[in-house]
Order: structure tokens, then C-alpha cells, then sequence
């Protein structure tokens, strides 16, 4: 994209937020111009193009769309545009996607669409987090952040999908997705592909895979879909996290104007005008770790969300880790600016996995006081290993140092290759099954740390 231009000279969204391979996609589209393109780019290695065009549409006219309404009881955002054109995926193979939206007036905005995979089994699985990509989309004036105002407190309550996405249409996508796809599909390792959303309704893709990957940012889950992703570390999927904030609200999905599961509902610290408080706490939408149905992700993750914002060296604890194998990393070698924006640490109290060895302990200091972020390694009985960064900025350091996303936040290519290879090694030797089964065991390491047992 090189001209995204003012917000209105061209943007869209899609009706569903992925489809199975030859399924049809309807794409919801206002401009400013006369006419524009549709343009679908498969997202992948591509001998380092990174994205293929799969598919190009014909001029369509142009026509600016009505403002958005807001629903006053949540503050909700929806566009409601009529349908503009069908998309037939007939042929594109499964993947991320970007489709691109070319006007005659010179500027351009993406759309993300997840072609989705229906059968996972001994393929590695990477999860896409479009609940949190609209978590934070203020296109309208409002996210679940914050309202019209700025303000906190008048912030939505739910959002839709029923919208396009701020900024260049897919922020969140480029920024904490992307790069993981493109070193995944450049190792040649089985992959599937799905969103959080689809393994809320049907965790049929998990069955019998070799691994999940949650991406860079992936804040926002329904309980349904952490009991999918649970089971399956359970039966024997190894699990890897690549960002930090993993599974932290607790969400609901509920219809919007396209259909079913259309509408993302999180009320956080307002939780008590919930509609379900009353009867039912455990779909009540706050923060996992809080009441009513306090259940911290920890006891998935092996890692507790901390702070935001820090920015601080990462430093290697366990420098012989088959993980590391390759790098040339030393204990205590440190790499900075590789913990940001958010971070995750093993919080002694808080439930986790055993055993669990602490990979990397990285100090900081956030809110004038000191802590730690960790990395961490845990296995289950049934064989499946479980890693987390403990960083938001894991997958961002992939391309550190290259220019491609615009923002390293001062990370450097000794970084990217540390990270690089640290991944190579992760996805790799979860693409082989069980980790617990070909992998030396975490040695646990958290009294020492820390001087207690997590």
C-alpha cells in the first residue's frame, strides 16, 4: 500500500471474518472515488516477495456510503453498508489474506480474510486473533477502549464486525501476524490455518494437530475457545504463545447485521451491568482472572500479564534450552528493547503448569517499581509442550532491523536473528508432535528465581 489517504476516500469490510476455501465473501465498500479494484494477495514466504496475488476483480463503481450509526446501549459502531460485490474463493488455497482495495482516486486500504482450514490433524495450526483486532479498531470514533471522546468511560461495550478497521485496514494483522505466517511458511512444516472466532463455534481443526500458534497479540477469548485450546494441549498439541496479553478478557459473541457471532461483547471493569451477571458468571465479560468465574490464564499460558507500556533488554536465563540450539546465546546475554510494549511473567500464586522452567528472565521496571518478564516451558502428561515469550514484541523482532514494518522500536538485526532462529527451533520441533516425547523436560527453575514455587 503506498496511499491509504484521508479515511473516507476508500473502505471496506467483509461479512464474514473467514471462509473455507470456495466459499463466496461479501465485501461492504464506501469511497470518495468513481471506481476501484479488488486485489487478493495470499500472505507467505514467496521466495521473499511475502504475498502472491491470487485473484483481481473488474473496475466496480464507486459510491460513498452513509456515516456509521452507533447502537446507544453499547456504544456500538456499525457501518450497515449494503453489499457491494461477492468474492468466489473457488480455487484459493487456505491462508491469510490481504485484499486490497485500489481506488481511481490514487488511494488504498486493506481487508484481512483468513481462508480457513477444516481439518488440522498433524499440521501445525496458526491462530488469528480478529476478536482483538477489533477490540481495538476506533473506526466510528469507538473501540472497547474508548468513546467518541477519548474517554474511557465512554468507550463501547461491544463492537462489530460489521465495519471496516481503522487506520490502513489491517494494523493489527501487519503488525503481530504477519511476519509469524511468512517464517512458517518459509520452514515448509504442515500448516493450517483458523481464527479465534471459528474455534469458538467448532474446534474441529485442533483435532489431532501437532500444534497451535497464538500470534502476537491475542487478548481477547470466549471461554469456549479456551476450553478448545486447552483440550487439545491436553490430548497431546503443543501450544506456543508469541506474544504477551494472550487470553486475558474474557469475551462474548453474539449476531450482528451479517449473521451470527458478528458482534464482540466485553464490558471489563462495568462487568456488574453485564446482562448475564445475574444467572450466568462464567460468560460474564471481564478479565479472565476476576470475578465472578476468576480462572487466570496462567494455568494455560504459565505466564500472568503484568504491565504496559515497559521497554527493556530481554535476557536469556536458560542459554542451553533446546529452543536457543543455533543461536550462540550466552546466560544472561541480553537483546534490547525485545520486552514491549506489554509483558507476561511467572507470578509465584498464580496457577501454572508443572514443570515449568523459566527460559528467559528479563528485569524492568514498570510503574516505578521492579519486576520481571519471562519466557516459559511447560509440558502436560499427555506430551504436549507449551511455550511463551512473556513479550508483545516477539514477532515485530522477526523483521527487526529490515524496515519492512516501518517500526522496530530500536531492535536490531541481532535481535531478529536471535528470534528467528529461537522460532525455527519452536515450530520445527512442535511440528513433530508431543513435544514432551522428543524434547528434554523443562527443569524447573522458579524457587530458584524466585524463591518460591509458582
Amino acid at each position: 500500500m503506498t496511499s491509504p489517504g484521508p479515511p473516507d476516500a476508500v473502505a471496506g469490510y467483509t461479512d464474514r471474518v473467514s471462509v473455507v476455501p470456495g466459499q463466496e465473501c461479501g465485501l461492504h465498500v464506501s469511497t470518495t472515488a468513481e471506481s476501484f479494484r479488488v486485489s487478493a494477495f495470499r500472505v507467505g514466504w514467496y521466495a521473499g516477495t511475502y504475498a502472491r496475488l491470487v485473484w483481481r476483480s473488474a473496475p466496480v463503481r464507486g459510491r460513498a456510503r452513509p456515516a456509521a450509526r452507533v447502537l446507544s446501549a453499547t456504544r456500538t459502531v456499525r457501518a450497515d453498508w449494503p453489499r457491494t460485490l461477492g468474492v468466489d474463493t473457488d480455487g484459493w488455497p487456505e491462508g491469510a489474506y490481504l485484499l486490497r482495495l485500489d481506488a481511481d482516486n490514487g488511494h488504498q486500504r486493506y481487508l484481512p480474510l483468513i481462508v480457513r482450514s477444516v481439518h488440522g490433524a498433524g499440521r501445525t495450526v496458526l491462530l488469528h486473533a480478529p476478536a482483538t483486532w477489533q477490540a481495538y479498531n476506533r473506526w466510528g470514533g469507538y473501540s472497547l477502549y474508548d468513546g467518541a471522546s477519548g474517554a474511557y468511560t465512554t468507550r463501547s461495550l461491544a463492537v462489530s464486525f460489521d465495519r471496516p478497521y481503522d487506520k490502513n485496514g489491517a494494523e493489527k494483522f501487519l503488525t503481530y501476524e504477519w511476519a509469524a505466517v511468512v517464517l512458517a511458511e518459509r520452514l515448509g512444516i504442515p500448516l493450517a490455518y483458523t481464527t479465534g472466532t471459528d474455534l469458538h463455534h467448532d474446534p474441529g481443526v485442533l483435532r489431532g494437530a501437532a500444534a497451535v500458534i497464538c500470534l502476537g497479540h491475542d487478548e481477547y477469548w470466549t471461554p469456549e475457545q479456551r476450553a478448545h485450546v486447552t483440550a487439545a494441549r491436553d490430548a497431546g498439541t503443543n501450544v506456543a504463545f508469541l506474544g504477551a496479553n494472550t487470553c486475558f478478557r474474557r469475551v462474548r459473541l453474539e449476531a450482528g447485521a451479517a449473521g451470527e457471532g458478528r458482534t464482540v461483547v466485553c464490558y471489563k471493569s462495568s462487568y456488574r451491568d453485564d446482562p448475564y451477571y445475574p444467572s450466568r458468571p462464567a460468560q460474564v465479560t471481564t478479565d479472565f482472572r476476576l470475578a465472578p468465574a476468576a480462572d487466570p490464564e496462567s494455568s494455560l499460558t504459565g505466564v500472568l500479564y503484568e504491565g504496559y507500556p515497559v521497554d527493556a533488554p530481554y535476557v536469556v536465563q536458560a542459554a542451553d534450552h533446546w529452543l536457543h540450539e543455533g543461536t550462540g546465546a550466552r546466560a544472561g546475554e541480553s537483546f534490547a528493547h525485545l520486552v514491549g510494549v506489554e509483558y507476561d511473567r511467572v507470578t509465584p500464586g498464580a496457577p501454572v503448569p508443572s514443570p515449568l522452567e523459566i527460559t528467559a528472565h528479563s528485569p524492568l521496571v514498570h510503574a516505578g517499581a521492579r519486576s520481571h518478564s519471562d519466557s516459559a516451558y511447560y509440558t502436560v502428561p499427555g506430551g504436549a509442550g507449551v511455550f511463551a515469550t512473556g513479550t508483545m514484541r516477539w514477532v515485530e523482532a522477526l523483521m527487526a532491523g529490515t524496515g519492512e514494518l516501518g517500526r522496530d522500536h530500536g531492535m536490531d538485526a541481532r535481535t531478529r536473528a536471535f528470534v528467528t532462529r529461537t522460532t525455527e527451533n519452536l515450530l520445527r520441533a512442535f511440528a513433530e508432535g508431543p513435544a514432551a516425547r522428543h524434547r528434554p523436560a523443562p527443569r524447573p527453575n522458579v524457587r530458584r528465581l524466585y524463591g518460591t514455587t509458582a
